[in-house]
């Protein structure tokens, strides 16, 4: 289980360290509002719990992953089970915060 924390581009290094898990899909949790992501890991709650004790706010906090092969981006995670925040699915349901986690996901990952 390796997780990392993104701040501004993702690298091979980094890559490397995300694939551990799944290869060649990657677990992406991302704080849409400070525009920082965690990749990899096994469980979005690891990423979404690293990006709290670095200064995010847990409504900031949406989870999803990247598909290397094709670059598609999917917005789907049990983190994003969200009762106060009106999000009652695994799927991110508001479309702006889905259009910005996944402009997020896209930036950091140079797509």
């Amino acid at each position: 289980m390796s997780t990392v924390l993104v701040k501004d581009k993702v690298t091979l290094s980094d890559l490397q360290k995300a694939k551990e898990d799944y290869g060649d899909y990657v677990k992406v949790t991302a704080d849409v509002g400070r525009e920082k992501i965690v990749i990899g890991g096994q469980w979005h709650a690891d990423g979404e719990r690293l990006l709290i004790q670095n200064g995010s706010n847990q409504s900031d906090v949406w989870g999803g992953g990247i598909n290397l092969i094709t670059n598609q981006v999917e917005t789907f995670a049990l983190i994003n089970l969200k009762p106060s925040e009106n999000n009652n699915s695994q799927e991110i349901l508001e479309p702006k915060i889905r259009e910005k986690f996944i402009e997020v996901v896209k930036e950091k990952f140079n797509l």
